[in-house]
């Protein structure tokens, strides 16, 4: 019961965080499912199956917020999701040392560039929505799918940066896509393909679900009633805070 109490707790925390700035819910969840006992892939597979409970949270807020453009919303699926799938099956044959590094120079320089841009995803702009351009950004959307599906923490916020630096939206519409795509339908893909190479530790479940849903939707409902600069700093805090610990996940 302690474990069970610590662990809604932390992923409760870590959900609200992640659907209030777009990302970076594994920050926190991830290491504690590891603190706990389990097996570095059983691990990633369940955190991965608990974000899709994130995406509902969200989706039910958003859903009532009439936030998404559902026919934008299919070009990021369609591009997203094989993506994911092949990062999960190439999971196993990535160095992760290398791998973590890599991630957290990005993840790190996410925050970096955000905190020295104060006008970046504060007003919505739409473009590069036609021809090369999406098909472009579509490519992008590709490879961070990639990232999703073979790494543990933070290619949500590359979701949410990229929808605001390329496609134009402001750091409300671009979290509220991220949170409600890659984590109900990213994730639930690479939840799926990596159960069925690690399997999941299904006595947990239920637990995290319920912080997920709770923490989506808290998060969700704070970031629409507080608007782009708190969500701004939000994304800040957390992506920076993730580079840090993949940092020290990498070298220690």
């Amino acid at each position: 019961m302690p474990d069970l109490i610590l662990l809604f707790v932390v992923s409760l925390i870590a959900n609200t965080l992640s659907s209030l700035a777009g990302g970076g819910a594994g920050l926190l969840q991830l290491p504690i499912l590891l603190f706990l006992g389990l097996a570095f892939p059983v691990a990633l597979a369940t955190h991965k199956l608990a974000s899709v409970a994130l995406g509902v949270g969200a989706t039910m807020k958003h859903l009532r917020a009439r936030t998404l453009d559902w026919r934008f919303s299919l070009v990021v699926l369609a591009f997203g999701l094989p993506g994911v799938w092949l990062g999960a099956q190439l999971i196993l044959a990535v160095p992760e040392h290398a791998a973590l590094l890599a991630l957290a120079v990005l993840t790190t320089g996410l925050g970096v560039h955000s905190l020295l841009s104060p006008a970046h995803g504060q007003h919505a702009a739409p473009r590069h929505r036609h021809g090369w351009q999406l098909w472009l950004g579509g490519a992008v959307l590709f490879g961070i799918g990639i990232l999703n599906g073979s790494l543990t923490s933070g290619t949500g916020l590359f979701v949410t940066l990229w929808l605001i630096g390329w496609f134009g939206m402001d750091y409300k519409q671009a979290v509220a896509y991220t949170l409600v795509l890659v984590g109900l339908f990213w994730n639930g893909a690479g939840a799926i393909a990596l159960a069925m190479q690690a399997g999941i530790h299904w006595p947990w479940v239920p637990v995290l679900l319920a912080a997920s849903v709770l923490g989506g939707y808290l998060g969700a409902h704070w970031g629409l009633a507080r608007g782009n600069h708190t969500i701004k700093r939000a994304f800040e805090a957390v992506t920076i805070a993730t580079g840090l610990s993949l940092f020290a996940k990498a070298w220690f």
